[in-house]
């Protein structure tokens, strides 16, 4: 257990002993909840009373028997005056119970008080109003009819109530039917299927054969005289099988689409193009122009525009930006490539009008629009403040701060990244910088991070960008030559220095390394006694995952954006995604087709270039950083040996 900073001593608790004392109690209480142990947990609950953690030891009573508990007991603890998550969760817990049981006269009661309403709730709340608000009840289920995902159960009486009132009619059903099968999403589908007849009628075996084997499926269809419902399942199966090969896709839709309407034709030629553009297929622009004016979501959108980027067709780029919604269009990302494309196009009035705007922004794109405009590094230009011990001490009296910090100390990270969302939720630029503070003080980096990240008008970049462990590094840095501000860059994007990180794939530690990338690297460095156990140690840690930089941006020619790439998604994928001519930094990393890993190398690039001017190192602007990606050869496709 790692010892509380003494300079928390004097404000969070009596004394040393007594905090430890309160922690094993904590954790003793929390252990006895989770085996609901009630006789148990009521021994620690007296002690704790008075702690700032006293209210979760007071949740977990209730919560071992809310199904039971009476309404003033209930009552009682959601009008306590602690500001606190566990109190609205608790709310939520109940309303949840009460809308199983109807009971809609203290269900309508507390759920106002309610802060975090999930579509659980908000269905149970549709379920009450339906008895004296009804037709604004059903008019807000139609609009949560709209989507292609399954709804929970407190949904389904609302949308029947306005399936019977014709407020949800026939082309309701079958729009959210499309939505369905675009979501892949077969079993809601076939529920829907059984709302709809004549020519709207789908057949639930078609759509399983559909789903199971796209291919065969085609294969075996005939399309004489089917009706739309029919079609639809067809097109469902060929974007299904355009998902695994768009040239399979394709040969099957040659020998079908005389059967299709016009709409109907560019509907599935927009989805073609979405998946060949993901596929960075070159025929993707042509299918996205047989699209016609077919409606883009907004994944198509963006693929439409990034095929273009791809292609370096600066016409098509500003048509697409052109045809986004109005809010997609105000994302950073297509403001910065229209200007681009205003300044292919001979705009540059314009395109600087876009630029100017964006560059005030703490960004991957405003960092971009300011290479364009030749002006001053973006961090120059921000206010800038340091809280005051004063500032620090009023903070840590707060409960809500010194709950965080207890919950962080016994290691129960969930429930205090909770508590600290909840504390900084209404906090202004100077409370969240204190805040910052206060946690890297603490060694809660990742908290610091985003809390200092939130800030509007007053900024603290070295709280933005925290650079802990730097003694520990520099052995490291030093011997493979890599750039410092680099693998800060990285690290903070792969797990914001929390040592104990861990991925749902299993990458682990500070650099996030993958066991078998770990296990390859500690045998070319010749650690014999390398066990998976130490990829925790930070030593360990980072001398493996700086050794895999080194190696990958060796590999890719000295390329930050390409290793950068293959640190997060693998070597094999990041040359596949290069593209068959010369490709600027900037579009190959606006066009990786992982959602994941283009937001990363985006990311670790803006990270690095703040990290720079932090270390008082020489830099060159982000795009000349981003440089220019070579293109796909038989050579720099060979893929390295922990690839297999």
């Amino acid at each position: 257990m790692r010892l509380i900073p003494c300079f928390l001593l004097s404000i969070t608790l009596p004394a040393f002993g007594a905090s430890f004392t309160s922690d094993a109690d904590f954790m003793a209480a929390h252990g006895a909840f989770q085996a609901g142990d009630s006789a148990r947990l009521a021994q620690f609950a007296q002690r704790l009373k008075k702690t700032p953690l006293g209210i979760y030891v007071s949740y977990y009573q209730l919560r071992l028997n809310l199904e039971k508990a009476d309404t003033g007991t209930v009552r009682n603890f959601l009008s306590r005056p602690e500001d606190t998550p566990i109190i609205d969760r608790l709310r939520g817990e109940w309303l949840k119970l009460l809308g199983k049981k109807q009971q809609w006269d203290l269900f309508d009661a507390e759920y106002p008080n309610l802060l975090d309403k999930d579509v659980e709730l908000i269905c149970y709340a549709l379920q009450s109003r339906l008895h004296n608000q009804e037709q604004a009840a059903l008019g807000e289920a139609r609009t949560l009819w709209f989507n292609g995902k399954s709804q929970p159960d407190s949904c389904g009486p609302p949308f029947e109530a306005a399936l019977s009132a014709g407020v949800i009619g026939e082309q309701d059903i079958w729009q959210r039917l499309r939505l369905t099968l675009e979501a892949g999403n077969v079993s809601l589908a076939k529920q829907l299927a059984e709302k709809l007849r004549g020519n709207y009628a789908v057949s639930p075996v078609a759509l399983e054969s559909a789903a199971a084997d796209a291919d065969r499926y085609l294969e075996k269809l005939t399309l004489h005289n089917a009706g739309e419902g029919s079609r639809a399942v067809a097109l469902f199966a060929l974007h299904r099988l355009a998902k695994q090969s768009p040239e399979l896709s394709v040969a099957r839709w040659e020998k079908i689409a005389t059967h299709f309407t016009e709409a109907e034709q560019h509907y599935f030629y927009g989805w073609l193009a979405y998946e060949a553009a993901r596929k960075l297929d070159n025929r993707a622009l042509q299918w996205f122009k047989a699209a016609a004016n077919t409606p883009l979501n907004e994944q198509q959108s963006a693929w439409r525009v990034r095929a273009a980027l791809r292609a370096q067709d600066w016409p098509e780029v500003l048509a697409g930006i052109n045809a986004m919604s109005e809010q997609q269009q105000r994302e950073a990302a297509w403001r910065y490539w229209k200007a681009r494309a205003l300044q292919a196009a001979g705009k540059p009035a314009e395109a600087r009008t876009l630029l100017a705007a964006l560059s005030n922004e703490y960004n991957f794109y405003g960092q971009l629009a300011s290479d364009e405009l030749a002006g001053l590094p973006v961090l120059s230009k921000a206010a800038k403040h340091k809280p005051g011990k004063h500032d620090v001490a009023a903070m840590l009296a707060l409960p809500g701060i010194q709950r965080t910090l207890a919950l962080y100390r016994m290691d129960m990270r969930s429930e205090a990244s909770n508590e600290w969302g909840w504390a900084l939720r209404n906090f202004n630029d100077h409370e969240l910088l204190t805040a910052a503070e206060i946690a890297r003080r603490n060694e809660m980096y990742d908290r610091a991070i985003s809390a200092a990240d939130r800030t509007v008008s007053v900024h603290d970049f070295s709280l933005r960008y925290l650079a802990p462990y730097r003694d520990a590094l520099q052995t490291h840095i030093r011997e493979h030559g890599l750039e410092e501000a680099w693998v800060y860059g990285l690290i903070r994007q792969e797990s914001r220095f929390v040592t104990a990180a861990k991925s749902d794939t299993g990458a682990a530690g500070l650099m996030q390394i993958m066991p078998a990338t770990a296990r390859w690297t500690a045998m070319k460095l010749g650690l014999k006694s390398y066990r998976q156990s130490l990829i925790h140690q930070i030593d360990t840690n980072l001398r493996l995952g700086t050794y895999y930089m080194k190696t990958i941006l060796s590999r890719f020619d000295d390329n930050p954006v390409l290793a950068s790439a293959a640190y997060n998604a693998g070597p094999g994928r990041a040359h596949r995604w290069r593209g068959d001519q010369p490709l600027e930094g900037a579009i190959y990393a606006e066009t990786i087709p992982f959602d994941e890993t283009r937001d990363y190398v985006k990311k670790v690039m803006s990270n690095t270039m703040y990290y720079a001017r932090q270390f008082d190192a020489p830099s060159p602007p982000l795009k000349q950083r981003m440089g220019i990606v070579s293109a796909r050869t038989a050579e720099n496709q060979q893929v390295m040996p922990d690839e297999g």
